[in-house]
């Protein structure tokens, strides 16, 4: 695996920078590299390629006591490349990459299905109550009607007999119609 660090120090102390190392540069490379291999040792891969920050203060913390006793004082470290060489890593993680995304996939899908459900629950449940509160209503608007029709006693009566005729012949039974005498039909259900 290859590692590409980008860093900077900055001389705080002159004579420390001129006179107690002769490769301050090089001595501050090597203890970079040095600590950021330490880091890498025991960091997981996914902490690697998802947390750079936390491994880049780790190595700065590290590096910068000795760097102080050289002049330099540490600024900023980053990791800002990874590479892998091995084709067996390579494969690995590729299928752990693409494992990953068949479960964040499948958790999108799932919350998907679970807010339509939410929100379809949440109609039928206000169909129901407009259901309910319109069925609450009807025997009043009917009620009103009826006695609306009742004050006319020939529409009423007509208005009777031909719900009675039409529930008759709704009925699951068998109907006949008899003619009785002319003076209208009688009904045998």
């Amino acid at each position: 695996m290859g590692v590409g660090i980008w860093f900077e120090g900055f001389v705080n102390d002159p004579e420390a920078f001129l006179f107690q190392n002769s490769d301050p540069l090089g001595s501050l490379k090597a203890n970079v590299s040095t600590a950021v291999v330490k880091q890498l040792s025991n960091l997981k891969l996914d902490v690697l390629l998802e947390n750079r920050d936390a491994l880049s203060m780790r190595v700065r913390e590290e590096v910068s006591p000795t760097s102080a006793k050289w002049g330099f004082a540490m600024g900023s470290t980053y990791i800002r490349k990874v590479a892998f060489r091995d084709s067996g890593m390579i494969i690995e993680i590729q299928r752990k990459v693409v494992n990953r995304l068949r479960q964040v996939t499948a958790a999108m899908k799932q919350a998907g299905d679970n807010e339509v459900a939410l929100i379809q629950s949440s109609a039928d449940m206000q169909a129901a109550q407009r259901i309910g509160e319109s069925q609450a209503v009807r025997p009043l608007v009917v009620g009103k009607a009826l006695a609306e029709i009742q004050r006319d006693s020939e529409v009423a009566e007509a208005l009777f007999k031909l719900l009675d005729i039409q529930a008759t012949l709704r009925s699951p039974g068998k109907t006949i119609i008899t003619p009785i005498g002319g003076s209208g039909v009688l009904l045998n259900t």
